[in-house]
């Protein structure tokens, strides 16, 4: 058996209570009084992205950050005797992360002194669900505003438009360009409700297997021919990936969407990057609407640029509608992909700090065969 981060993991020692511990998805670890780690299931393996030989031969300290909590919070346990519980701590380190939040479960064992049980559990995941039900929500508002939109809106702007085009033959050339400014505000409110009807479009989805490297190459040179010909675009696949199940346009969509914010964050930056990643992330499976079943979400494709970073207010709601930082931005990009997203079944997420804002995608693979996209 291998983890995702590709350390080949040794069968447990120490019969079936072994093989339960190094089942569980969560890392666990002991951690002997002096400070060394004992004994770690397969998910530490993977959550620190050494081996669990490395691992046994080194202190704690060694894997997380200088003066973490989560060295405190052991020798708080020590101290008590007891169980301690602590939230939301940050143990990213350039191996394993820049930012890993978990809640962490310490409690001592009392056959062996001043040793400790650790369990981390990342936040990561119900984050994830959480703000996916928040996404799909906001997708769904949209779909009756659109609806309402298209009916109240463009039928009374036909009928304005209509006036200003006859007012303008009948005025003098100062009061035309009034009726003209009149008649292209009202194309461009046409517009914007044009662009807002996607939302209510529940046809559903024809889906194939897709092979995102041939749909990330098609964006790629979009981007590079256009919007982000003075940007570097690097690439980090996994190759042997399966197909994802899904529509390659909209997918195309989805993407071409997230790297030209990506180089509209960057700018005129001469250092700016544009990172595109895939990867294999077994154990992840959600409920998503129309399925009584959860579902596999193994693939992970990332859009990461190292711009200035989402403002911290703005973050929260960034895949609501009409919310953007950009000055002349309608603020239903990302809402729209949210939308595509949530109707494939799976997960949309950003995460942003200084010179580092990553889009990461969740989608479900293809049960079947190889992928049948081709190239353009």
């Amino acid at each position: 058996m291998s983890g995702s981060s590709g350390i080949p993991r040794k069968p447990p020692e120490g019969g079936s209570a072994a093989l339960l511990l190094d089942a569980l998805p969560h890392p666990v670890l002991l951690i002997e009084a002096d400070g060394h780690v004992s004994e770690a299931n397969g998910a530490a393996q993977d959550f620190f992205q050494v081996s669990t030989a490395m691992l046994r031969r080194q202190p704690l300290a060694n894997f997380v950050p200088f003066g973490s909590p989560l060295l405190a919070l052991i020798d708080q346990v020590r101290m008590r005797g007891s169980a301690v519980n602590e939230y939301r701590v940050d143990v990213g380190t350039p191996r394993n992360g820049a930012e890993r939040v978990v809640d962490i479960y310490a409690t001592p064992i009392l056959e062996r002194p001043n040793a400790v049980v650790l369990m981390l559990q990342e936040r990561t995941m119900a984050e994830k669900i959480d703000r996916q039900l928040t996404h799909r929500g906001a997708a769904r508002s949209v779909t009756g505003l659109a609806a309402m939109l298209a009916h109240e809106i463009k039928n009374p702007l036909s009928g304005i438009r209509g006036a200003a085009q006859l007012l303008e033959s009948s005025v003098d050339d100062n009061d035309r360009a009034l009726t003209r400014l009149i008649t292209d505000e009202a194309d461009r409110i046409v517009k914007l409700v044009d662009r807002m009807e996607v939302f209510s479009d529940e046809r559903p989805i024809e889906r194939t297997p897709v092979n995102i490297h041939v749909v990330l190459e098609h964006v790629k040179r979009l981007a590079q021919s256009g919007f982000a010909r003075n940007i570097r675009i690097i690439e980090e696949y996994d190759p042997s990936l399966p197909p994802v199940f899904a529509n390659r346009d909209q997918l195309i969509q989805v993407f071409l969407n997230l790297v030209k914010n990506a180089a509209e964050a960057i700018g005129d930056d001469v250092d700016g990057e544009i990172l595109l990643t895939t990867a294999f992330k077994p154990g992840i499976r959600l409920s998503v609407p129309g399925s009584a079943n959860r579902v596999t979400l193994p693939l992970e494709f990332a859009v990461r640029d190292n711009g200035p970073g989402v403002p911290p207010e703005i973050l929260p709601h960034l895949f609501d509608p009409f919310v953007t930082t950009k000055t002349n931005g309608t603020g239903l990009g990302l809402a729209l992909v949210a939308k595509i997203i949530g109707d494939h079944g799976g997960v949309i997420e950003c995460e942003s700090q200084q010179n580092r804002t990553t889009f990461r995608v969740l989608l479900p693979a293809y049960p079947g065969a190889a992928p049948t996209d081709k190239d353009d």
